[in-house]
C-alpha cells in the first residue's frame, strides 16, 4: 500500500495520473495546503520541503522498510522504476528523463508565476504578468513543436506527459489558447480521454469540494507568505 499525501493542485494530479494507470493500491491523505498542514512535524519528516506531493511505500521494491519519496519528478520516477512501467530501461530512458526535467525546471516554474502573478498578487504588476504569461507560451510552443512528429513527448506514453500534462490544464487561467498549438493541442486531448486521466481527476473535488474556488486572504498569506522561519 502506498500512502499519497495529496492536494489537487497540478503536482498532486502528476502522482494519481500514475497510480491510476498502473492499478497499484495507495489511499490519498489529504494535506489542505491552504490551512497550512504542510507545516505540520509528521508531514515535515517526509518532505522537508513543506511541499505535496509525497508517498510513504509500505510495500518497496525488494522489501524492507517503507520508503518517503517527496518532490513530483523523483516520485514518478520511483514508481516507474517500481512498477517498470512508463520509463524505458533502455537508452529511451533520457529522452523520458529530459523531458522531466523540462517540465520540472521549466514548465511548472514558470506557469506557477504565471498564475501567481495574474491571479493571487495583491498588486496586479503588467510587466510580471506580461512576463510570464510570454515565458509560459514560448513553452507550449517548444512543447508543440517536440509533438509535430510523435504521438507522446518521448514517443510512447511516459511519466513526461504525466507530469506536463497538469500544467497545461489551466491554459485559460496562463493567458494561452490551445489552437494556437495544435500539436499540443492533439496530445492534450488524448491524455484527457485516458480513463485513468479520468479517474484521477475525480479525487480532486473528493478531496476538496472548494476547488477551483479562489483563494481567501488567510489561504494567500499561508501559502505565500513563508520565510526561511518557515
Amino acid at each position: 500500500m502506498i500512502d499519497l499525501y495529496y492536494w489537487p493542485t497540478p503536482n498532486g494530479h502528476k502522482i494519481t495520473m500514475f497510480l491510476e494507470e498502473v492499478g497499484l493500491p495507495y489511499q490519498i491523505k489529504p494535506v489542505n495546503i491552504g490551512k497550512g498542514e504542510q507545516f505540520e512535524p509528521d508531514f515535515l519528516k517526509i518532505a522537508p520541503n513543506n511541499r505535496m506531493p509525497a508517498i510513504v511505500d509500505h510495500e518497496p521494491l525488494g522489501g524492507g522498510e517503507p520508503i518517503s519519496v517527496f518532490e513530483s519528478g523523483a516520485i514518478l520516477v520511483y514508481l516507474a522504476d517500481k512498477t517498470g512501467k512508463f520509463l524505458p530501461t533502455d537508452r529511451r530512458r533520457y529522452d523520458v528523463l529530459q523531458w522531466l526535467f523540462w517540465q520540472m525546471g521549466g514548465l511548472g516554474p514558470m506557469a506557477g508565476q504565471n498564475h501567481h502573478f495574474g491571479r493571487y498578487a495583491p498588486e496586479k504588476i503588467p510587466y510580471a504578468i506580461d512576463r510570464y504569461v510570454k515565458e509560459t507560451g514560448r513553452l507550449y510552443g517548444v512543447l508543440d513543436r517536440r509533438l509535430a512528429d510523435r504521438e507522446y513527448i518521448a514517443g510512447e506514453y511516459s511519466i513526461a506527459d504525466m507530469a506536463s500534462y497538469p500544467w497545461i490544464v489551466p491554459y485559460e487561467n496562463q493567458g494561452q489558447n490551445l489552437e494556437d498549438f495544435p500539436h499540443l493541442q492533439r496530445w492534450f486531448n488524448k491524455i484527457k480521454a485516458r480513463p485513468a486521466t479520468e479517474r484521477a481527476y475525480e479525487h480532486a473535488a473528493k478531496v476538496n469540494p472548494d476547488v477551483g474556488k479562489p483563494m481567501d486572504e488567510e489561504e494567500k498569506k499561508i501559502l505565500f507568505g513563508q520565510t526561511h522561519k518557515r
